[in-house]
């Protein structure tokens, strides 16, 4: 007898939940179930109007099916437009937001239920989604780019549980989006040109020159981004394009930038070419383009001549101090200069290895430049990182990272590095105020760094500011799409100070998928997990990562967290101890 074949066929699906459902049972049940009543009839009503069936809607998540992708953005767009004019009828705390998620792949039919990853990255796509707001996969986006009249809003590649490949996201632009786009397409930040600058490639026939290259990259990276007119996308999302084969407008979609500078770099001897072009990614039209050949004693001319180019072309006006900010590069000394970006190079890798060898690098710039700024910013920030990472338990070396950025400070007071490398230490010496303080000075230097709001977003964690850090993390991610994963830590704790326990947990799982060495994720998991209720779940999730890291520890966690207040802490520790963490 011939097997019974699976029935298989391609659908869109939309996943939906209530954002925040517990709390708001837990505020007034009774209140929560009627209108929870009233807004599913909604959702159902609207659903069948666009061919969709409900395919089961337990408690507050809906699961519907559509024969059109199309069809189910639609519905979608209309479910939320609809919603949000009924909250605004309702008092603040009162209104229930829906999270949908969407996407077109192969399902498994079985009766009036459907199955697969289909569904599992529907659902995945949901947990992405803002209270109100809509997130798509990669094959929905594709498929209505030019479909329908909405804006997008590129979020990455994602990791996503049980799924093998990452998946691209996107946020659906509503009407009542303030950054919605009149015309459709890709969201761009508002009166700022958009660019982003990929690696410069390597012409010199030996890899090891690439420190090289990518050192004149971060640097032109760096400059562009001191420029408040400009909007500039950050080192870690254009890096992940190197050594790949990219077309200008993916790039200008994946990064939502309006220009793509792109070029190469020969060095030999004592000489340096440098090939530069500007590309508009909407048009793939070449805006600019440029060779130089110079002595390598050039090299700082000859990047202010491309920043300023670009400047030139975008009509961009610099303020004094920008133009002041442009001209200091920091150092005369080629060899100190060459140092500092074989250090830099180091750094990148994150280990505690490589930490020791570009702390290395760092000093013997100083030693031939003991003025050079930028380097005693950097080798302050190995200090901080052996700090952080917790290679190292030793106060003096915060101390010593602490001593880096003051002399740092002493010789160039416009050093950006080296006030953010001084908001960290003080945010650790439990000094709130300075930490702001010196992070925002930071960012008056330099408006476009992605890290240093991630900073900023860190200490206002830290002081009891989560909601503010939320927002900061948004632009961050903006500006650094491609963001590593200590910007899903940051998220995921002001997700938990805000009791957003469910996005807390997606986020915080995300970054665990992604670096599983991250280990306060951990415990912040776990306490998520047991404020939820399930404190059974949290203790066997606990007990799994035991055998993956026994090493784990949190019994320093009470002395090192930076917590102003200590309810915090308490509230942390309580949830630890409720899952039989000590």
């Amino acid at each position: 007898m011939s097997k019974e074949r699976i029935h298989r066929k391609l659908a869109a699906i939309i996943s939906a939940d209530v954002k925040g459902y517990s709390r708001l049972m837990g505020d007034d049940e009774a209140a929560t179930v009627a209108t929870l009543k009233r807004y599913r009839e909604v959702l159902i009503d609207i659903i069948r109007r666009y061919r969709g069936r409900v395919v089961d809607s337990p408690g507050d998540n809906l699961l519907a099916e559509f024969p059109s992708v199309v069809d189910a953005v639609e519905c979608a767009v209309e479910i939320q437009e609809d919603l949000h004019a009924r909250n605004l009828e309702l008092q603040e705390m009162r209104r229930m937001e829906f999270r949908i998620g969407i996407n077109l792949g192969d399902v498994i039919q079985d009766e009036e239920r459907i199955y697969g990853d289909g569904v599992n990255i529907a659902a995945r796509m949901e947990g992405l989604a803002d209270g109100g707001g809509i997130c798509i996969s990669g094959a929905v986006f594709d498929s209505i780019e030019n479909k329908l009249t909405l804006g997008y809003e590129y979020l990455g590649e994602k990791v996503v549980k049980n799924i093998s490949k990452p998946v691209r996201a996107y946020k659906v632009l509503l009407e009542h989006d303030a950054h919605r786009t009149e015309g459709g397409g890709l969201v761009d930040p508002p009166d700022r040109p958009s660019i982003a600058v990929l690696p410069f490639t390597n012409m010199s026939g030996d890899p090891d020159q690439e420190y090289f290259s990518d050192g004149i990259t971060e640097d032109l990276i760096t400059d562009l981004s001191k420029i408040s007119g400009l909007f500039v996308i950050a080192r870690n999302s254009v890096f992940t394009y190197k050594g790949k084969a990219v077309r200008v407008e993916e790039v200008g979609r994946e990064l939502n930038v309006r220009y793509v500078l792109e070029g190469s770099v020969r060095k030999a001897n004592n000489r340096v070419r440098i090939t530069a072009q500007l590309v508009d990614a909407h048009t793939s039209g070449h805006i600019w383009a440029e060779r130089y050949d110079r002595e390598l004693k050039d090299i700082f001319a000859l990047q202010d001549e491309v920043t300023h180019e670009i400047v030139s072309v975008l009509a961009v006006k610099l303020t004094d101090e920008e133009r002041k900010r442009l001209v200091n590069k920091g150092t005369a000394n080629l060899e100190a200069y060459d140092y500092a970006l074989r250090g830099l190079e180091y750094v990148y890798r994150f280990t505690k290895q490589a930490n020791t060898v570009a702390r290395n690098m760092f000093q013997k710039a100083i030693d031939l430049d003991p003025q050079y700024a930028i380097a005693y910013s950097q080798l302050g920030n190995t200090h901080m990182m052996e700090w952080s990472f917790g290679w190292s338990q030793d106060p003096a070396t915060l101390e010593r990272a602490f001593d880096l950025a003051q002399q740092a400070i002493t010789l160039d007071e416009l050093e950006p590095m080296a006030h953010g490398l001084l908001s960290n230490v003080y945010l650790w010496k439990k000094e709130y105020d300075r930490a702001i303080e010196e992070v925002k000075k930071a960012l008056e230097i330099d408006p476009n760094n992605a890290d240093r709001l991630l900073i900023l977003a860190g200490v206002l964690n830290w002081v009891g500011k989560p909601e503010e850090a939320i927002d900061l993390i948004n632009r961050a991610m903006q500006l650094n799409p491609i963001y590593p994963v200590w910007y899903l830590w940051e998220l995921g704790h002001a997700y938990y100070l805000t009791g957003q326990l469910d996005k807390a947990i997606a986020t915080l799982k995300e970054l665990i998928e992604n670096n599983p060495n991250f280990h306060p994720a951990y415990a912040y998991l776990t306490a998520s997990t047991v404020e939820l209720g399930k404190v059974e779940e949290a203790r066997s999730e606990w007990a799994e990562i035991e055998k993956l890291s026994a090493h784990i520890s949190i019994g320093d966690w009470e002395q090192r967290l930076p917590y102003k207040d200590p309810k915090m802490l308490k509230r942390l520790f309580h949830a630890l101890k409720k899952a039989g963490i000590e």
